[in-house]
């Protein structure tokens, strides 16, 4: 055999063993729902947020500036 009979047939080998485990998915495979922070860095987020939207528009009333 010459080296490229050997490499189509260890391909070929390859990808025979591949069509015989089509539609097999692996359970470790399965991926579970990971956030990529915590939830209560995502609290804390938001109370940082929409606590200073808050303090803003407070401060935009009293001001009397106009809003923009």
């Amino acid at each position: 055999m010459t080296v490229s009979t050997r490499h189509t047939k260890v391909k070929s080998d390859k990808f025979q063993k591949n069509i015989l485990k089509r539609g097999e998915v692996p359970k470790t495979s399965k991926k579970e729902a990971k956030y990529p922070v915590g939830p209560i860095v995502l609290g804390f987020f938001l109370f940082v947020v929409v606590g200073s939207a808050i303090l803003q528009i407070i401060r935009q009333a009293q001001s009397g500036a106009p809003v923009g």
